[in-house]
């Protein structure tokens, strides 16, 4: 199950794209179905299961027409787990290359419809 969504960045590429990182509770976690909806300048992404709104941008004149244009949204998201992501206090070098050791993260990137209250 979805902790929080935090938004990171809202830009204009082919269409409008927003990098997301989602929090999750468990590693095996698997329920996280986003919906976008659109109202005055605000986007909002929900969750589909439940309908709660997970998270809130408001959008500029050239991201709203982007919006408009398309009618979806591309969704970057990076998925992290709480306990296993997060800040690193100890770093435990490898010894051989002299590079941290570094916990995967799962990325994701969907094209989304949007819809317009």
């Amino acid at each position: 199950m979805v902790d929080t969504v935090d938004i990171g960045r809202v830009n204009i590429r082919d269409t409008l794209s927003l990098d997301i990182s989602v929090w999750m509770h468990h590693p095996d976690d698997w329920d996280f179905r986003p919906s976008l909806s659109y109202a005055g300048n605000t986007l909002t992404i929900a969750c589909a299961n439940q309908g709660t709104t997970l998270a809130t941008v408001e959008l500029d004149e050239e991201q709203d027409e982007a919006l408009q244009r398309d009618r979806m949204a591309e969704l970057r998201v990076k998925f992290q787990v709480h306990g296993m992501h997060g800040r690193l206090n100890d770093i435990h070098p490898i010894i051989a290359d002299g590079k941290a050791k570094k916990l995967a993260t799962a990325n994701w990137k969907t094209t989304q419809p949007v819809r317009f209250d």
